[in-house]
């Protein structure tokens, strides 16, 4: 795909104005774009930061067109908005994601249909209505397994993990809710992410492959280079090359996969914008996630490479981790501590990030963990 290089001077709108919104917008700034953003949140992060604020719902048509009549081109921070919105939207105006990602992944059966018909490796899954299907998954899966919501949920939100057949009522109770999927819970031996940019003329560049922990289904921390065998950044790129077959991108977006005891490498899940476990890469990298994404969709040359500069460790700041270590940060210069501006603090909502870039990951990993003791 060809996109017309933007001028300085023109402006992106961004729907979604969270923290993901005002990064984007911190890049794209930087580069001499104007932005735009929609949020219904008044208090947005993204608001403070943006030219121009529209404050609405992201299904209000007339405001969605209003952005759409204002920005040169349009991006979004999250994947939750409405795939046939998005599509009419593509239509009028210029948004060189399209609706096709945003469309398969919001499901998560179409995306576990469409990376297994792309070849990747993924953990067996199940199609889940009733609680028949439930009896048979069971029988096809076997425990333990987890059971997700086919729509929404994140961080966590909307599974149940199924061991024994004392947790079938349990998921039951989801399925009632919403249609699910059951997935074959792993035996994992590490997490893993792969964050890449997909620019004018298929052009394709590849962050380092990041080594993820979450805590409580949220993450809690990021090491770059991530600490695996030497041929899991190149398997991860293969199954990665496989995905971008069967869907359309634009910009940055993140594959996570699951490393088993066996170490065997699994596709996980794709998030179709950039991710929480690139956000080292503003300090780390010759160029952020942010600054690829914005150079891809205003239809820029990407570096063909981006170099991680120094080892880095990101840890996410939660809300009772402010509470823990708000007093800390001017204690310690080699944080670079980001906080996003939200308005309410929450015991689990991410109100920030710290990364440190170290030359000893492992030293520096046991340092934070102590700092973070007690959260």
């Amino acid at each position: 795909m060809n996109l017309s290089k933007l001028k300085f001077g023109s402006t992106i709108g961004i729907i979604g104005g969270g923290q993901l919104g005002k990064m984007m917008a911190q890049s794209a700034q930087q580069m001499g774009y104007k932005v735009i953003v929609l949020d219904p949140d008044s208090s947005c992060p993204c608001q403070y930061v943006a030219n121009e604020f529209i404050n609405a719902a992201y299904d209000d048509q007339i405001a969605l067109d209003r952005l759409g009549a204002l920005s040169d081109v349009i991006t979004y921070e999250f994947e939750n908005i409405s795939a046939n919105q998005l599509q009419a939207l593509a239509s009028k105006y210029n948004i060189p994601q399209g609706y096709q990602a945003i469309q398969l992944l919001q499901d998560r059966l179409t995306e576990k249909q469409t990376l297994q018909d792309s070849g990747s490796n993924i953990a067996p899954f199940f199609q889940l209505t009733d609680y028949d299907d439930l009896v048979k998954a069971v029988d096809s899966i076997g425990y333990p397994f987890i059971v997700k919501t086919r729509f929404g949920g994140y961080d966590g939100k909307g599974q149940v993990l199924v061991k024994d057949a004392t947790h079938l009522d349990e998921a039951h109770q989801l399925i009632q809710a919403q249609e699910c999927i059951a997935e074959q819970y792993l035996n994992l031996s590490k997490e893993v992410s792969l964050t890449v940019t997909i620019g004018t003329n298929n052009q394709i560049t590849y962050f380092p492959l990041q080594e993820n922990e979450h805590q409580n289904q949220i993450l809690f921390k990021t090491i770059v280079p991530a600490r695996v065998q030497d041929n899991k950044e190149q398997e991860a790129r293969n199954e990665v090359n496989k995905i971008i077959k069967a869907i359309h991108f634009i910009g940055t977006f993140t594959v996570e996969f699951f490393i088993d005891q066996q170490n065997q490498l699994y596709v996980n899940e794709i998030a179709p914008r950039p991710h929480n476990s690139g956000h080292y890469s503003i300090e780390a990298c010759e160029y952020s996630q942010f600054d690829t994404h914005i150079k891809a969709i205003t239809g820029q040359q990407l570096p063909q490479q981006v170099t991680l500069l120094i080892p880095a460790i990101m840890m996410n700041l939660l809300g009772r981790d402010l509470d823990l270590l708000e007093d800390q940060f001017a204690e310690h210069p080699e944080w670079h501590v980001h906080i996003y501006g939200k308005n309410e603090r929450k015991f689990n909502r991410k109100m920030g990030h710290l990364t440190v870039l170290t030359n000893d990951i492992n030293e520096t990993e046991q340092k934070l963990l102590k700092q973070f003791e007690g959260r």
